[in-house]
Formats: structure tokens, sequence, C-alpha cells
């Protein structure tokens, strides 16, 4: 395979849904019904194949792993999507955070222009 072919960028991607329901839950190690009531409480959504079925990418199947790990301590399904979600929101709003430090570090101070 060469850098140049479609499907090894494809399978680059995080976002690529290359995973079927059922390979999902067999590497999450849990159910079908676990990732559709995952889907249900929006935590993640599936893009649908054109046969209808649902395929995850491997960036859901870290989202979903995380919240198999609240569920499995005991939190309740819904309270663990929302955990997700927020931590989720918190890591971009830090990654966001330092970009802009970084770009304000690298703007030269308009006090020293004279």
């Amino acid at each position: 395979m060469t850098a140049d072919n479609p499907l090894s960028h494809r399978l680059d991607d995080d976002d690529y849904p290359a995973y079927t329901m059922g390979r999902a839950a067999e590497m999450l190690g849990t159910t079908p019904a676990f990732l559709r009531a995952l889907g249900e409480a929006r935590l993640i959504t599936p893009l649908r194949s054109e046969g209808g079925h649902r395929r995850y990418s491997r960036y859901q199947l870290r989202i979903a792993a995380r919240a198999r790990e609240l569920v499995d301590q005991g939190t309740p399904i819904e309270a663990a999507c929302r955990i997700v979600i927020l931590e989720d929101q918190l890591e971009e709003a830090q990654r966001l955070n330092a970009e802009y430090r970084r770009a304000a570090q690298e703007k030269p101070d308009s006090s020293d222009a004279d």
C-alpha cells in the first residue's frame, strides 16, 4: 500500500466509521445494547452504512470505552454519558486555551513598536 492510497488515509482517520456494531461491542467487551444506549443518550452517533447498519469510528470507540469504565464503576449510564461529554468539552477548551496562549506569546507586543 502506498501513501497515496485512499484506503490508507481512511484507516488512519480517527473519525472514519470502520467498525460494525458487533465488532465495536466485541472490542469494548460489551453488548450491542450498550452501544445503542450510548446512542440514545446522544453520547455517540454512529454513521449508517448504505444498508442502514451502524458503523463506529475509533474516536467513538474511545468515548464508549470511557463511558463503559464509568458504568462498570457503578455510575448510571445517563450520568456516565454526561460526565464523558463534560470531560470532552473540558479537554477541547484546554486545547483551545493553550493554542491562544501560544499565539499570544508569538505575537509581538504592540507597546514595543515605537
